[in-house]
């Protein structure tokens, strides 16, 4: 080979050397880290194209459709775990890593107190960030996820109350799910042996439980106050229970009024009105209120049934009797302090 083609020749590799060198260093660039921190959503079911522009558009990435490539040519693609991310722009290769199995998506703690209704839960998962509104209509309207021993329309009472923990893309349909699967645990073989000796249904269990959690002032009064309501409804006498008009008005507690003729409303949940229970429950009960209406406490020590309870200075005042109920009431809420 000539002298001249020999220099050609070299040229051209070193030409093309230096162009690979610069290709390579630019797309290491490209993959490189940005020195951004971004919050990113990866939906369920993303692409690597899809996930790409989500980095790129949160400055975490400098090319989407390189890291996309990445991504499908390493077989990363396929184990893209979806969720919300709180990720440093540290480079292509780690962020890949991070969203593969490498750091767990964020996830929201939210407890659910006893005694709270479905509208309740709505706002503390809005409040999260979480779908409120759409946890809400499924409670309400359930479809096919009410169980068999539902036999309201929605979902109130069985919303079980604890402390769950849920990443940032959970649906209603998940939330909804996660708590009834949390209420069925409390359906044990023993409490389903006790809903049969006390010729109890799940759904009056529940309904009944739902009053008494929120007619009691603590877990030690929950006993009594069912053995007072299952004792009533045993006599076919109304249950008489405020929360019962509360709830069929939309309003709390303190919010009656019987001035306001909040009492005479006509509701089958007004137990003013209408004897025997409500047509379900009226707020979602925790363990200590339906173990209290499979174990109550029904009758005072001479065996009288207890009949009539109130609140007043602190303590839980009960009757077996009318008489007595009403001189408890002149001296203990009527007369003055």
């Amino acid at each position: 080979m000539p002298e001249g083609s020999r220099t050609w020749l070299w040229r051209g590799v070193l030409a093309l050397f230096v162009t690979f060198a610069l290709l390579l260093l630019y797309a290491l660039w490209l993959m490189g880290p940005t020195g951004k921190e971004a919050m990113v959503r990866i939906p369920r079911g993303a692409r690597g194209v899809e996930v790409a522009r989500v980095l790129e558009e949160a400055g975490l990435v400098r090319s989407g459709r390189l890291f996309a490539a990445y991504l499908r040519f390493s077989g990363r693609e396929r184990r893209l775990v979806p969720g919300v991310y709180r990720l440093q722009g540290d480079g292509a290769f780690r962020l890949a890593r991070a969203l593969t199995g490498g750091e767990k998506p964020l996830a929201v703690t939210l407890t659910f107190p006893e005694g709270q209704r479905a509208v309740d839960y709505a706002e503390r998962l809005s409040q999260a960030g979480l779908d409120g509104e759409g946890f809400l209509r499924l409670a309400q309207d359930p479809g096919g996820l009410k169980p068999p021993y539902v036999e309201a329309k929605g979902l109130e009472g069985y919303l079980f109350p604890a402390t769950y923990t849920f990443d940032l893309l959970a649906t209603p349909e998940e939330v909804v799910r996660a708590m009834l699967r949390r209420f069925e645990a409390e359906l044990t073989p023993p409490v389903r042996r006790l809903l049969e000796e006390r010729h109890l249904s799940v759904h009056a269990w529940v309904t009944l439980a739902s009053i008494v959690q929120v007619e009691a002032g603590s877990e030690a009064e929950m006993p009594k106050i069912a053995g007072v309501f299952l004792n009533r409804l045993e006599r076919g006498m109304p249950l008489q229970a405020d929360p019962t008009v509360a709830y069929a008005l939309g309003k709390s507690l303190p919010e009656l009024s019987r001035r306001a003729g909040d009492f005479a409303v006509d509701s089958p949940y007004n137990t003013y009105r209408y004897q025997g229970l409500p047509p379900g429950p009226i707020a979602n009960p925790g363990r200590a209120a339906l173990l209290a209406v499979l174990n109550p406490v029904r009758t005072d020590e001479k065996g009288r049934p207890y009949l009539y309870f109130f609140h007043a200075k602190g303590r839980l005042f009960l009757n077996a009797d009318f008489e007595g109920h009403l001189k408890d009431l002149a001296r203990h809420r009527y007369s003055s302090p």
